[in-house]
């Protein structure tokens, strides 16, 4: 292959692992009280409930 489609490759590369980079230095933890924690967990309770009623029909 000719020396600038390597050149492109190397820079698509290095887009898509700094962008990957990037979004990873800037995640953070989202704060939640206990009763927020609470109500998740029930919902994702009564969900996989439901789905499970669905899986069996």
């Amino acid at each position: 292959m000719p020396w600038y489609i390597w050149l492109i490759m190397f820079a698509v590369l290095g887009s898509i692992v700094g962008s990957l980079l990037l979004l990873r230095s800037t995640a953070r933890k989202i704060p939640l009280t206990e009763e927020q924690k609470q109500r998740i967990a029930e919902r994702n309770a009564r969900l996989d409930a439901e789905d499970a009623k669905e899986a069996k029909r």
